[in-house]
């Protein structure tokens, strides 16, 4: 392996330096930067133990599971890296917190004409609220990820920043992590791009050097939402109803709005198009939709806001109301117990129950659930 991984390797090992002999919980997905986060903190000394997290019963699906996330072959695979690097592992079950926190949710909100976003109530619920638990009990101070994302300390406190890497940037799904659990959590390979990461896994002949990246759900087998959700008894989403235009004008029939997203244009078999969805009404099983021209939306009620870092006083902020979206200038305003967010420009559409990230420039503020699109 060349010299410039190496020094990548003592880089980063020299930047963890501090945290020898603490004990870190490692959260092991079983996947490259995951196994490379844990080997990168043994190496620096840590007290780490590994930790998988059982979330689902994959035996009720009758596909391939390796290479997504989470699955039996990914605990398998957590274990093998753990054993390689010479560290204890644990593989806890938490699919009773994973059905109540992320399932039962995912399910309600499709009945109910909302987008959700199940990474980020893993995230929130599950390995930084139930696995920070974990840690407490097993004594430990931190919990590390392989999350990009990058974390800088100073004598304000705790900064998160987007991950080096563009492409593979997570910080828009821990934008509704609060400060005390930012606090306790790690991002040893924040500062990397994926391709480096890739490489420092050859480097220490980690076993899952050249696995495969999944980009599905992983609860959804193979991207069937549709399959799932029947699977899983959402009757209320899949209640035939009208398609409309905004002055109420009938343009069709569907066979459930559990089949259609805010801001989505394939598929609707529309004439007189394009369309986008831009209301989903559950109560009503109505599907809602415009031409792109009035489809653009002026801003968002987010509720569930938390911060990291509060913004100051006239700062410059932007928010992100979608993972695919490009952070946009906007202004925040309070109203009781939920922010009002209104775009400089308007955007195209976000959805209910998909999470609002605002930033300062690199650094993540905060976040919170779009709960209101305007």
């Amino acid at each position: 392996m060349s010299d410039e991984i190496a020094e990548i390797a003592r880089n980063i090992i020299k930047e963890l330096a501090p945290l020898k002999g603490v004990r870190v919980i490692a959260a092991m997905s079983g996947g490259v930067d995951s196994s490379v986060m844990a080997v990168l903190l043994k190496e620096a000394g840590v007290d780490v133990i590994g930790v998988f997290l059982n979330v689902w019963d994959y035996s009720r699906d009758e596909v391939n599971r390796h290479g997504s996330c989470c699955s039996l072959e990914d605990s398998y695979d957590a274990r093998r890296v753990a054993d390689h690097i010479g560290i204890p592992f644990y593989a806890m079950d938490m699919r009773d917190e994973f059905r109540r926190d992320v399932i039962d949710p995912f399910i309600q909100d499709y009945e109910t004409g909302r987008t959700p976003n199940p990474c980020e109530r893993c995230n929130r619920f599950v390995k930084f609220g139930a696995l920070l638990e974990a840690a407490d009990k097993l004594e430990a101070a931190y919990v590390a990820t392989g999350h990009y994302v990058r974390r800088r300390d100073d004598n304000d406190g705790i900064h998160l920043f987007k991950g080096n890497d563009a492409r593979k940037d997570q910080s828009y799904f821990l934008a509704t992590t609060n400060r005390a659990q930012a606090e306790r959590i790690l991002f040893p390979v924040g500062g990397l791009e994926k391709d480096d990461t890739r490489r420092l896994a050859h480097f220490y002949k980690l076993p899952t050097a050249d696995k495969h990246e999944s980009q599905d759900i992983c609860f959804i087998p193979a991207g069937d939402r549709i399959a799932f959700l029947k699977r899983e008894g959402a009757e209320a989403g899949f209640r035939e109803g009208d398609i409309v235009d905004t002055t109420g004008r009938i343009l069709g029939r569907h066979q459930g709005i559990a089949h259609y997203t805010l801001g989505q244009r394939k598929g609707l078999g529309l004439p007189d198009g394009p369309w986008h969805v831009v209301a989903l009404d559950g109560a009503t099983a109505r599907v809602t939709v415009a031409h792109p021209e009035d489809a653009m939306i002026g801003g968002v009620d987010v509720s569930e806001a938390v911060w990291i870092r509060e913004p100051k006083s006239g700062e410059a902020v932007t928010a992100k109301v979608r993972y695919q979206m490009q952070p946009a200038a906007c202004v925040l305003e309070h109203f009781d117990e939920s922010l009002r967010v209104t775009f400089a420009q308007p955007q195209k559409p976000s959805a209910p129950g998909q999470v609002a990230a605002f930033y300062a420039g690199d650094e993540l503020l905060g976040g919170g659930i779009v709960s209101r699109v305007d």
